[in-house]
């Protein structure tokens, strides 16, 4: 592909000079545009939409063309490729809009919660966002605003830079983990047409006998409603995981005292 590189599944695989030229706004504009109204900017739109309804996988230049209703060469004056708008997307996706103020909320833990909250609905509004390899972002205007809003959130912390990176890290590898366990379900549901009662459903009567033969002691004394989907395991887990920071942000403010 033209002016790409690399898994176009794996952010920053392109042309990263161009990618960043492109979401600071430093890049050259096509002198003269193959139709009135086409953009960067609607380019980037239609390419989201495309991956909202259909997947990333349905992402491509031929076909953002024919939904532009452009030729296909058309779009490489605004964009080198694949590689370099899936850049452009992740920042429009993930980041905030210009203008958007970095949130300090009275209190870290709601900070903690809003994060958690903001990254799960995220990943339901775009899932495709969990296909990709994110562990070398390209950090356009959008993310950076994204993350100035994250630290300001956490700032009532007093925990040290790296210490509060990681409690953003912590936070959205748990959503992350959420997200990715409640969509995979829906994809497995939609692609072999079984609901999960359907599908345990058909495990319970080779699970009763083996449940019976005592292998099992500890499986076998779980109560009834072990595996409900009632149970709010993003809750549990969030609350767990501010506890676990209350004892450290507690730790720290108690050895400065003592300093």
């Amino acid at each position: 592909m033209t002016g790409s590189a690399g898994d176009t599944t794996t952010s920053g695989s392109g042309d990263i000079r161009r990618s960043l030229e492109l979401l600071w706004g430093d890049g050259e504009p096509p002198s003269r545009g193959p139709r009135r109204g086409l953009t960067l900017d609607a380019i980037v739109t239609a390419a989201v939409e495309l991956a909202d309804a259909e997947g990333l996988a349905a992402v491509s230049m031929r076909r953002l063309s024919t939904e532009l209703g452009v030729g296909t060469m058309s779009l490489y004056r605004y964009v080198p490729g694949k590689a370099e708008l899936l850049d452009l997307m992740l920042d429009r996706t993930q980041g905030l809009p210009p203008g958007t103020p970095a949130r300090t909320p009275a209190d870290w833990r709601d900070g903690v919660e809003g994060l958690a909250r903001g990254f799960l609905a995220l990943y339901r509004r775009h899932p495709w966002l969990l296909k990709i390899n994110q562990s070398r972002s390209v950090l356009g205007p959008g993310t950076l605003r994204a993350l100035e809003a994250a630290l300001a959130a956490l700032r009532g912390m007093g925990l040290s830079d790296p210490e509060t990176l990681s409690v953003i890290i912590a936070v959205q590898s748990f959503t992350v983990g959420i997200a990715r366990m409640e969509i995979e379900a829906a994809e497995a549901a939609k692609e072999t047409g079984l609901s999960d009662e359907e599908f345990w459903s058909s495990q319970e009567p080779i699970l009763s006998r083996v449940m019976r033969s005592g292998e099992f002691p500890l499986m076998a004394q779980l109560s009834p409603d072990t595996f409900s989907t009632e149970f709010d395991h993003f809750g549990f887990g969030l609350r767990c995981l501010v506890q676990g920071f209350e004892a450290k942000v507690a730790a720290v403010a108690a050895a400065r005292e003592q300093g």
